[in-house]
C-alpha cells in the first residue's frame, strides 16, 4: 500500500505541476496538449499514446474552465 501511495503522489504532483505551469503561461489548445504530453513523458508517466492524449485533453479542458 505504501508504494501505491508514493506512485499516486508522484502522479498527482506531476499533474499539479503541469496545471500550474499551464495556468501561468497559457497557449493554444493543441500546443497546450502537446506540452502536457511531453511533460508527463518527461516525468516518467508511461501510458498508451491514446490514453496519454486523453489525459492531456482532460487537463486542458479543466484549465479552460
Amino acid at each position: 500500500m505504501k508504494a501505491l501511495n508514493i506512485v499516486l503522489a508522484v502522479i498527482g504532483g506531476a499533474v499539479a505541476g503541469a496545471t500550474v505551469g499551464l495556468l501561468l503561461a497559457p497557449e493554444k489548445g493543441e500546443k497546450t496538449r502537446r506540452n502536457i504530453v511531453k511533460y508527463l513523458e518527461s516525468k516518467g508517466i508511461k501510458l498508451q499514446k491514446s490514453k496519454l492524449e486523453d489525459l492531456a485533453d482532460e487537463i486542458a479542458e479543466e484549465i479552460e474552465k
